[in-house]
């Protein structure tokens, strides 16, 4: 073999079959003994390679999975920071990302994390990366480029990096304008437990989405489909966990008297209450100067005034540690007994 003899790509049956290895980029291709140039020639039309996207080749001539584009998309969005940093001997440290920062969002991360109101992958034309704001990249064939100050820490999804619910959500909410489909994603990222309403507002509100009217409405169905969803959980968790049976959804009164306020929960002889936290807060907002904050503020101190013990929980808390709530309210119920009795309240439904 001489220098004029033409060289052919290395053959890469030495890797890993597997989806992802089918789409290599050009400095992975060079890893491998395959220059620019040869890989160029294997992506000729007719050739056996193509090139999904600037810088990444996909390794067979047949349309691309779903797969191949989210890793074409990843690998498109981190290839100028791909970096293999050695690993030092006698350390156990797991291998650098291939990806970088970069992270699936939008209505593909929707779809991964199981949503059936988001599209199948096979139907999305475009799919969105979330990428340092520095990043200087542009959105090109199947893949659309979103860009963050602040990442979010992604979640592992049949081990790809994606963004979190919330984020994903935001991000896809951006690029929707049907009021429909806005409300449905919103609607089961509640329904189907997968984040808090107070985590999607506050990524709406963070992405400067609530001025629109559709968004708007979205978020007012999803805050009540939260709320339905932590008297559910409430319910269960008073059943599941043996605490005696309250007044639901009740009114307080002083006799003859001013409206004290609404609770969840409400045991009269124990003069214990539970009242379910469902407020979105405003990023940015300090509690003094949220108004509604405030009527809650003052509505604990007047029961507590009377006697009353009030009990606050967030719906993320009924979620996750609906044992730990159950012994808080229990406590309190117990220690009625050493208490000054309450004032007599006249208790009213809801």
């Amino acid at each position: 073999m001489n220098q004029n003899t033409h060289l052919s790509p290395r053959p890469l049956h030495h890797l890993a079959t597997g989806t992802g290895r089918r789409v290599l980029t050009h400095t992975q291709l060079r890893a491998h003994g395959v220059s620019a140039a040869e890989a160029g020639e294997q992506c000729r039309p007719g050739g056996p390679w193509q090139q999904l996207l600037p810088g990444v080749v996909l390794l067979h001539p047949g349309p691309p999975t779903s797969e191949e584009r989210l890793h074409a998309v990843l690998l498109y969005a981190a290839r100028e920071r791909t970096v293999s940093v050695p690993v030092q001997p006698g350390r156990d440290e797991p291998p650098a990302s291939p990806y970088g920062e970069a992270m699936i969002t939008g209505l593909a991360a929707l779809t991964l994390h199981g949503f059936t109101s988001a599209p199948p992958l096979p139907n999305q034309e475009t799919f969105d990366v979330l990428v340092p704001r520095l990043r200087r990249l542009r959105s090109t064939g199947c893949a659309r480029i979103v860009r963050a100050a602040a990442l979010p820490v992604p979640e592992q999804v049949t081990g790809l990096p994606v963004a979190p619910v919330p984020r994903a959500l935001a991000d896809a909410v951006a690029g929707l304008k049907d009021a429909v489909v806005v409300r449905r994603l919103l609607t089961e990222a509640v329904r189907g437990g997968h984040c808090e309403p107070a985590a999607v507002v506050r990524e709406l509100t963070a992405a400067k989405l609530l001025n629109r009217p559709h968004v708007v409405d979205a978020v007012d169905s999803l805050l009540a489909e939260g709320r339905a969803l932590a008297e559910s959980r409430l319910y269960r968790m008073v059943r599941e966990y043996g605490l005696p049976d309250p007044c639901w959804n009740v009114d307080l009164r002083l006799p003859g008297g001013p409206h004290l306020g609404g609770l969840d929960a409400y045991w009269p002889d124990q003069a214990v209450a539970v009242e379910l936290d469902t407020r979105a807060p405003r990023p940015g907002a300090r509690p003094e100067d949220d108004a509604e904050w405030e009527e809650h503020a003052r509505k604990r101190e007047h029961l507590e005034r009377l006697g009353i013990t009030v009990v606050h929980i967030t719906p993320r808390k009924l979620r996750d540690a609906a044992e730990q709530q159950a012994a808080v309210v229990r406590t309190a119920l117990m220690a009625s007994a050493d208490r000054d009795p309450a004032a007599y309240v006249v208790v009213l439904p809801r």
